[in-house]
This record gives C-alpha cells, structure tokens and sequence, in this order.
C-alpha cells in the first residue's frame, strides 16, 4: 500500500536556505550491495548530507523540505505507485523518473545509469533531470559539482517559470481592467473631453476611483466621478459595478435624487461591509451647454473656468450624505449656470489630498488645487495637457508617488468652435477611450 507523500510547504526546495550545507537524498536498490555513493569533498565550506532510500515509497517518507537534490537510478524497479498507465516500450525505464518529478516538481533531481544506456540517460534530462552520471564514471568531486549545479539550475527554472506565470496574469489583468474602463458615449455633442486615471495600487490599471460620461437621446450630456472608500481590488470592483449601474440608470432616464437613491441601493447589495461607502459628484449638462444640475454625495465640488475668468469650485453648500451612509438619504439637485465658453472639471480626493510643503505635514486641499489649475490656464494648457500637467505638479509637490487613486475628468465648451462646426455641418465624432496610466 502506497504511504502517502509528505506535504511540501509553498515554498519551492529550490529556493530555500540551509545554511552552507546540501542535503542529496538517494534513491537504488543494489541487491548485491555494489553501488556507494563517493564521498563527497566539502568546497568552499559547503557540506553534502545524503540519505538513502531503497525504494520509490521509502523515497516518498523520506522526501521532506530539508532535501535539495535526488540522485535516482534509472534502473531502480518500479511498482504500481510508478506506473499511473500503461507504458510504451521503451519508455519503462523513466517510470521511476516521473514518478520522482511528479511528487517533488521542485527539487533538483540527477539520474544515474549504466554507460550503455546514454540514450536513456539523454531522455531523462529531456523529460526533467537536471543532469545525468554513469556509474563508471561517478566520483565525490564530480557529483558534488553537480549537485551545486543542479541546485541552482532548478532554481533559476522555478524563478523564470514563476516569471513567466506573474508577468501572464499581469497580462491577463491589464486586459481584464482596460476592457472595464469607460468608453465616452458622446457622439454628437459639443463638448470635448479629455480624463486622467491613475491607480494608488501597485501595477494595477484600476483603483477605487471611477467616472462616466454619456449623452441620452435627448442631447443632455451626464457626467460622473466618484470614489469608493479603500484602495484594493474590491473596491475596484465594486467601482466598475457602480459606474456600469450608474450608465445604466441614466440611459433609463434617472437623474438627481432618483438616480443617486438607486446607486446607494446597489452599493448595499453588493458591497462586504457595512463600513464601505462611496462619494459621488454627477452634472448632466442641457442640450445648449449653458446649463447644469450638480448632485454631490459627499464628494468634492467640482471646478470651473469660464472664458476670461479665473477657475472657481461651483457651489457645494446643498451636497448630501456619501452613498451607503445613511438609510433614505436625499441628494439635492443644484441648478446651475455655465456660460457660452467653459471648462468645467471633476476629481477625485487623490488630487487634492498629496502633500505639500517642506515639511510635508500639510495637504494641498481644494483652495491649493485652485490656484495651480489658474497657473497652468494662464500658461495656456488646455485639455490632455491641463491634466497631465496637473496630476504631474501634485506628485512633484508630493515628493513623490501619490498613495490615493486620481481620476480627473475634464469637459470643455468652445462657443466659437461650436459655431464654426454648426455652419459646417460637423455632427461630431465618437471620442476614444482614454488610456490610463498605470501604477508603479
């Protein structure tokens, strides 16, 4: 009866520490007691344990996370624990071998064999040895080279293959996350839009920060930014769950209160804790681009500069609760008046909240944002470059890489543009994704 394999802790053989000293475990049944393992020479303080199993089962006890290496006879006989399936012939001497390299897929294993079976001894390093010896030709200096050898190639095996597999699922990841980043419905409208999107978690594509832009049928443009409280991947879920459902409710036609009201019931069912909650700003902007409703939800005002005047946050007195606060929560509606010509921005807290000073012991806050957004209008940045510059200055302000997710989303009202494309006939085109910037 088979005795079953000791667990092996998560930790490859390959990759861990004994100290200076090797343990080689070996496997053969030499009946008539003719096979000895040399003594193997210490070199450069570095001793070599060995232990001895006479049989695949014994080798299965004796196979603990102390054991760097296997030496393994390819002519040791194999029973029914070797043979899993009918064999080829021919292919019966590796039984024993892949037995070995199923049970122990991270240790260094070398095979030994007669000189007359090079063609077998060449199979098993293509099948998964390290390294193969002949009898003849085995001596205490060569086989404790080898085993060094094997040791370190099997390392330098795990770490590419776990390369490979991190570097995959990064890959995978970076797909999954880009296919969940919002594409802009704004076909045949006005306004341009320009968005920044910059994760707080490292090497991901998607924090806790998300926003939406989409026009309804009737020409009204919505926009949205919000937050959800935590920076790991749940929060970035249940961010994606949330701006899907917000789109989804305002291709419905919900707006203000009836829109926000629902959002808090979705973020109930699905978020883990009663603790997570979410902030929220959302505009829908009137067919002609010269008014908006503003609904904040415990999120920041957002800010806007008109042609000839200098950037000011829109008013933020009549805001209501964050979304999963409060049971039967209201979020009023505020209308307010944009003008001919405008550049109205929304963002998240990771904007404002990098620090500032020499000492590093105050935030940037909104008044801060404020002036810098005026200095870099007066510089004449606009657009894409508005908000690359933007986040770009509160890092260096920072001193550093900012800790909190950062989306910005910038919407922008030419009254002469407008004009000029209506004389032209110019129905607009589909605005692209934009291409977030991922974290570190």
């Amino acid at each position: 009866m088979l005795v079953p394999v000791p667990q092996q802790r998560a930790v490859p053989a390959a990759e861990t520490s004994h100290g200076a000293d090797l343990t080689l475990l070996v496997i053969e049944d030499d009946p008539a007691g003719t096979f000895t393992v040399p003594e193997l020479p210490a070199a450069a303080g570095t001793r070599v344990r060995i232990r001895t199993a006479r049989n695949l089962t014994e080798a299965g006890r004796l196979l603990t996370d102390d054991v760097d290496c296997i030496l393994l006879d390819l002519a040791l006989p194999t029973g029914s624990e070797a043979r899993s399936a009918p064999t080829a012939e021919g292919a019966d001497g590796l039984a024993a071998l892949k037995h070995v390299l199923r049970i122990a897929p991270r240790h260094a294993v070398l095979a030994l064999t007669a000189e007359d079976d090079a063609e077998l001894a060449a199979e098993a390093v293509r099948v998964g040895a390290q390294d193969y010896f002949f009898r003849s030709e085995l001596d205490g200096r060569l086989l404790s080279r080898a085993i060094r050898y094997a040791v370190e190639r099997k390392r330098a095996d795990v770490a590419h293959h776990q390369l490979t597999e991190s570097r995959l699922r990064a890959q995978e990841n970076a797909r999954l996350e880009r296919g969940l980043l919002p594409t802009p419905l704004l076909e045949g409208s006005d306004l341009r839009f320009a968005a920044r999107y910059r994760p707080g978690r490292s090497r991901a594509l998607l924090g806790g920060d998300f926003y939406d832009t989409v026009r309804t049928p009737d020409g009204t443009v919505h926009a949205m930014i919000g937050d959800v409280c935590g920076h790991g991947p749940d929060e970035a879920a249940l961010g994606v769950e949330l701006r899907i459902a917000w789109r989804a409710l305002t291709l419905a036609g919900l707006c203000g209160d009836e829109l926000l009201s629902t959002l808090q019931q979705v973020l109930e069912h699905e978020r883990e804790s009663e603790e997570i909650f979410a902030t929220l700003c959302t505009v829908d902007i009137a067919p002609d681009g010269r008014r908006a409703g503003l609904c904040l939800a415990g999120h920041p005002a957002p800010l806007i500069a008109r042609q000839g005047r200098a950037a000011h946050l829109l008013p933020y007195e009549d805001g209501g609760p964050a979304l999963g606060l409060l049971p039967h929560a209201r979020w009023p509606r505020r209308q307010v008046d944009l003008g001919g010509s405008w550049s109205l921005m929304m963002y998240t807290d990771g904007l404002i909240e990098g620090r500032v000073g020499p000492d590093g012991t105050q935030r940037l806050g909104q008044d801060g944002m404020v002036e810098m957004i005026n200095r870099q209008l007066m510089e004449g940045l606009t657009g894409e470059d508005l908000l690359e510059a933007a986040v770009a200055h509160v890092r260096e302000l920072n001193g550093g890489e900012l800790t909190d997710d950062v989306a910005v989303l910038l919407l922008d009202r030419d009254q002469e543009h407008v004009r000029r494309r209506s004389r032209n006939g110019d129905r607009g085109r589909r605005i692209p994704r934009p291409r977030p910037e991922p974290a570190p």
